[in-house]
């Protein structure tokens, strides 16, 4: 198959939210935790959306969401120009074919008990009509094209290491050839040398099969090396949403500015400044008023604290602040 991207959207979401009912206790009345509030973004074939925050930002609700693991509170998603909402169960099978998934742990995503070649040969033999013959040749091609030799077909997951497993993860998840796959913090549970290698072999099948990718991370560094856009998110909003490169070369939002300050590097600008946020994410239950990171903005004013900022374009990209060219002046 062909790696040219095209301009195919193959995953889009307006106004997402997922919003969750939480007991407070006896005679007290339940307490609602916005997980996720308003995200909006458009996924093309062959390119990468990556999805980073601080944890409990909401990035992996929106990976389950975007999954279908949980339905949306409310919002529109369309996954290959099928709308989510609505579908028929014939409809969200197919659709569950269009989106896979890859977890950040490998091998609580596999089944202990049963060889990695029946394990891989499962979504052909649940979602075609292949023959039993066809399934497998399409199983030692997959692993082939993963790193995987052929007699690790009869082995069982606990027979390999962390980075054998997740190969074992993304040739499962990429069998029936999916549109969208959705990677959760796939290379946070490996050793950094495995990292690159699995790295790298996400961009040579998404190259293979033109995918779109949305990949979920908190290691910036990595995020640069696979994203064609970068969404940033903060206490389950967009902060900061646009190309790769320039959001990297030029933050505009203070949150982006400090998760990129505090970005380890091999060779520190000794002229750049560090950006310092002081406490931790607001309590879900109860969020501030107004911009949900005006406590911890070393630039916020009575303004921040009581009207929330909408996502507007600034310099070819989205930004939640109100005063976004104020501090980038």
């Amino acid at each position: 198959m062909s790696g040219q991207a095209n301009n195919e959207a193959v995953l889009s979401a307006r106004d997402l939210t997922r919003h969750y009912s939480v007991s407070r206790g006896l005679f007290q009345p339940p307490a609602s935790v916005q997980a996720l509030n308003g995200v909006s973004f458009e996924l093309q074939a062959g390119k990468t959306l990556a999805v980073v925050g601080e944890s409990g930002c909401g990035k992996s609700t929106l990976a389950r969401a975007l999954t279908l693991i949980e339905e949306p509170s409310s919002g529109s998603l369309r996954i290959a120009g099928q709308e989510v909402a609505g579908s028929s169960k014939a409809q969200r099978k197919q659709l569950r074919r269009d989106v896979q998934m890859v977890f950040q742990n490998p091998y609580a995503s596999l089944n202990p008990r049963q060889k990695i070649g029946d394990q891989l040969g499962e979504p052909l033999l649940i979602n075609t009509d292949l023959s039993r013959v066809e399934r497998r040749e399409k199983v030692q091609a997959m692993m082939q094209q993963v790193g995987l030799r052929p007699e690790h077909y009869q082995r069982y997951p606990h027979m390999f290491s962390g980075g054998q497993r997740q190969r074992i993860a993304l040739a499962r998840a990429m069998m029936l050839q999916p549109k969208v796959l959705v990677a959760d913090e796939p290379t946070s549970a490996l050793d950094v040398s495995i990292q690159a290698q699995v790295l790298n072999l996400f961009m040579d099948l998404q190259e293979e099969f033109n995918t779109g990718y949305v990949f979920i991370s908190h290691n910036l560094s990595v995020v640069r090396h696979v994203a064609d856009e970068v969404l940033v998110m903060y206490l389950g909003r967009p902060a900061e949403m646009g190309p790769s490169e320039q959001i990297y070369t030029r933050p505009l939002h203070p949150y982006t500015q400090a998760l990129l300050s505090a970005t380890p590097a091999i060779h520190p600008n000794p002229l750049k400044p560090k950006i310092k946020i002081a406490g931790e994410l607001p309590n879900p239950l109860d969020p501030p008023p107004g911009c949900a990171f005006h406590k911890r903005c070393p630039y916020a004013d009575a303004r921040c604290s009581s009207e929330l900022p909408p996502l507007r374009l600034i310099d070819a990209r989205q930004v939640a602040c109100h005063h976004a060219e104020r501090i980038n002046a």
